[in-house]
């Protein structure tokens, strides 16, 4: 059998393909999806997975495509467009020309962006994925660092009994669209990095991400013992000492290959705390070019770091014990910080000094960041709640958290009939700028265009629900009657309900199933049936989620239920993409507060696809009646058995009385008017509002340009103001404990308080403090805050004096005067969260 190169006659089209296979554009720009099913239509249909159909089809089939003029025409069409578009002027540099902004590298444990890139497990890694995509089609310069894990997340089988049975097959590297990142001389770029009593290597690998670069490292290097090998083995797989070891290399490795690759990106995005070790080497790298402290330095750099939390549970932190953290950073902490590991591990302890405290990464990121934001309106409360800790004293209303809301990569979960539905409307680049026309826009398709949409993708799910299923069957040992009878399943005029997520017993999957007989009803009802698509995996450890699936299995399962539900195994981006193009109505039901955003259902909106969700996340500040429906009563229940059955009850009553006959009530053109005015208002309305475009805009604007511009003013002059910084902090910390308030004198009068205060200094700067008065929020507004204002000098006790003047339509009890830091350059209470009430 021959091995050698390609023909030198084929070799030009072979590089064109080459690099079009390794461009993940082709994830969302399904322009050359023709191509590769032209050359291997079985392996494509199976993978979608373009490199492996290259690395698979054989030369002869290779050379007779190549020699075909009309495939060797398009593929040159397709690739002089690919070069055209990486080259063109995106949305940033036609709106942002002047800035001086030079990236952001955007670190996150996992990365969705292909079911043929295997290393996402679910919603962090969609949000990475989708968000990188975003900043591609935007133009905005960013470079994502992850992990390449060797066996990624486990893939799931349903046994006979209806348990998971959890799998890690081997990602080979050469069946992956990834490869090696090679140095100018062309040696495969390898990194050491310290552990305990050895140096790690990494290996590093490359995504082509459209215009942006993804950058992957992993342990799997021969020059390691067999042992460290396994460090990048698995996502999410293993104990605390294999999870921090795999943070050690996202973050220290992370931020050291960019440092070898000369890249000095001015933000660094943090995508959950697992990558907040960046933070100390981002540190390290500015006192080695500088000279200055520890402290210094990372006062400087922290200015440029962004922190974006995704967890609702304050249990959800990754956290180290110390005798851990000591066995692998103390000589971190001594060799490169210089500083005694106590300080490093005060950056992660609510409390500096208790030196039994766990390590909290979300600490560690939030203490480094110059910004911190939740990822819906919702979950910058409860952020702001889980924090707390970290700023005592304060309420929480002050807790430097703010929010923005996720969005998802819309080109990449439309299906091509909505496709070419919004392409009708709104054109073909309409994701790739400002999207204030596009509500409008989609709103002018008719009744029928819509309809026909939502048919079409329909049908489309069904046909592969029915592929899927039979090989399922096949796989788990179906009898012949059942794999065949799956390929029947299904009527594509049905109403058609989707529920499929990661199965943990927060998203409560079985609050459908709470009732199964009338569940079993509402599915088969004679008149206006409903048909259920269910999926979702349970981490292998999770024992009570495991059993959820169970539950669902044999339900569906039984004779009654099984032409009208499934559950799907083996939940990945491929089966999500074809779920969220082909659903009606998108169900969720998690325990509010506990999903932090839920970018599930926002990924249907573009389908034209309904939301049934409880008000949570995302869905708690989107719901409006005309757009889906709305489950719960927007209130916190806490794990109560009541009050989910009283909300399952409420589920299904929604179904019964308003979704199922909304979808069946049709007019003498078999449309169902009140449903598509439904679907178009939630299309116009939230689209463009929940989408990657929008949110990755909204990164840009509000987070990485302020911070790309507050990291430039401390590093200038080699750090020289956040040297000053340092200092300042410093010497407030040391005479912080001296200040003291005295006594406090209130004169009400002409509708107004008059209130003074006294206040001892101590060795503290007038300058370096603000004297205010504080009354907390009323009815739903503001917090009240008043400066009050130095008067006189210091008394012959050293005691100065402050006053101020307050309406009086509130009590003078409501406001208390305090004491908080003062520095025109440093983020209060962020940086410095010290606060001194008078009581």
């Amino acid at each position: 059998m021959s091995t050698g190169a390609a023909p030198a006659s084929i070799e030009p089209g072979a590089a064109h393909l080459r690099r079009l296979a390794l461009d993940l554009r082709w994830s969302w720009n399904h322009a050359t999806d023709a191509l590769w099913s032209a050359l291997e239509p079985e392996l494509w249909e199976l993978t979608h997975n373009p490199w492996v159909v290259l690395q698979t089809v054989s030369q002869q089939r290779l050379s007779q495509m190549l020699g075909d003029p009309q495939f060797s025409d398009n593929l040159a069409r397709l690739a002089g467009a690919s070069e055209a578009q990486a080259q063109a002027s995106a949305w940033f540099q036609l709106t942002h020309a002047n800035t001086d902004f030079t990236g952001v590298a955007y670190f996150s444990m996992e990365f969705m962006l292909s079911e043929a890139l295997p290393i996402y497990a679910g919603g962090l890694g969609n949000v990475s994925g989708d968000q990188l995509k975003a900043s591609s089609d935007l133009g905005i310069p960013a470079v994502g660092i992850g992990l390449l894990y060797s066996q990624g997340y486990f893939r799931q089988i349903i046994g006979r009994d209806g348990g998971q049975e959890a799998l890690f097959p081997y990602n080979d590297p050469g069946q992956i669209p990834v490869t090696p990142l090679r140095t100018r001389e062309g040696e495969w770029l390898r990194l050491q990095i310290p552990m305990p009593g050895y140096r790690l290597w990494l290996r590093a690998w490359q995504v082509k991400v459209g215009r942006l670069q993804l950058y992957l490292l992993d342990s799997n290097d021969v020059a390691n013992d067999p042992a460290h090998r396994g460090i990048t083995s698995e996502l999410y797989g293993g104990a605390a000492e294999l999870r921090l070891q795999q943070e050690i290399v996202l973050g220290l490795g992370g931020w050291r290959l960019l440092d070898v690759l000369n890249q000095r990106p001015q933000v660094c995005h943090l995508n959950e705390g697992h990558a907040a070790f960046a933070i100390l080497d981002r540190a390290r790298t500015f006192m080695e070019a500088t000279g200055i402290s520890f402290d210094a330095a990372l006062t400087a750099t922290r200015a440029g770091n962004i922190f974006t939390t995704h967890t609702a549970v304050p249990a959800g932190f990754d956290r180290f014990d110390p005798p851990l953290m000591e066995r692998y950073l103390a000589h971190y902490a001594a060799d490169s910080l210089h500083i005694p590991l106590r300080e490093l591990l005060a950056l992660g302890r609510a409390e500096p000094c208790d030196e039994s405290e766990p390590f909290n990464m979300a600490y560690l990121a939030m203490r480094g960041s110059a910004m911190v934001n939740g990822v819906s309106r919702l979950h910058g409360e409860v952020s702001r709640r889980i924090f707390l800790p970290l700023f005592p004293r304060r309420p929480a209303i002050e807790v430097p958290i703010g929010h923005i809301t996720n969005g998802v990569h819309m080109p990449s979960w439309d299906s091509p009939a909505a496709d070419a539905l919004w392409t009708s409307y709104c054109g073909k680049n309409r994701w790739l700028g400002s999207l204030a026309s596009l509500g409008a826009s989609i709103r002018e398709a008719s009744d029928a265009a819509i309809w026909q949409c939502r048919t079409a993708a329909r049908s489309s799910l069904i046909e592969y629900a029915r592929r899927r299923l039979s090989i399922q069957l096949a796989a788990s040992g179906g009898t012949p009657v059942e794999i065949e009878g799956a390929k029947r399943l299904f009527n594509p005029e049905i109403l058609t309900v989707g529920f499929a997520r990661r199965f943990a017993t927060y998203k409560r999957p079985n609050l459908l199933l709470n009732d199964p007989e009338r569940l079993a009803r509402l599915l088969t009802h004679p008149e206006r049936p409903v048909q259920l698509i269910l999926a979702g995996k349970a981490h292998p450890a999770d024992a009570p989620a495991q059993a959820l699936i169970r539950d669902w299995v044999h339900f569906v399962r039984r004779h009654d239920i099984r032409p009208n539900a499934i559950f799907l195994s083996d939940y990945d981006m491929l089966m999500t993409e074809r779920l969220v193009e082909g659903v009606d109505v998108w169900i969720n039901t998690p325990r509010r507060p506990w999903e932090a955003c839920g970018t599930s259902g926002m990924k249907v909106l573009v389908n034209g696809g309904l939301n049934l969700s409880e008000l949570d996340g995302w869905w708690a500040e989107a719901y409006a009646p005309s757009v889906g429906w709305a489950l719960g009563d927007g209130l916190e229940h806490e794990d109560d058995p009541a009050r989910d059955a009283l909300e399952a009850s409420q589920l299904y009553d929604l179904l019964e009385n308003e979704v199922i006959p909304e979808f069946y009530a049709r007019d003498e053109s078999d449309i169902p008017r009140r449903w598509v005015a439904r679907v178009r208002d939630s299309m116009a309305t939230l689209t463009p509002l929940y989408s990657a475009n929008r949110s990755v805009r909204e990164y840009l604007e509000r987070c990485y340009l302020p911070a790309a511009a507050g990291y430039r003013r401390r590093a200038q002059n080699g750090g020289k103001l956040a040297v000053e910084i340092s200092v300042w902090l410093s010497a407030l910390k040391r005479g912080w404990a001296a200040l003291r308030f005295g006594n406090v004198d209130v004169d009400t009068r002409s509708d107004r308080h008059h209130i003074t205060v006294e206040v001892g200094l101590g060795e503290l700067e007038p300058q370096s403090i603000l004297v205010e008065l504080y009354a907390d929020p009323v009815d739903g507004g503001d917090a009240q805050r008043q400066p009050m204002i130095g008067i006189g000098r210091p008394d012959e006790r050293g005691m100065h004096h402050y006053a101020a003047s307050v309406p009086a339509g509130r009590p003078a009890g409501d406001y208390t005067p305090r004491i908080i830091p003062a520095h025109p350059d440093v983020d209060v209470p962020l940086e410095v969260p010290y606060v001194l009430w008078q009581r």
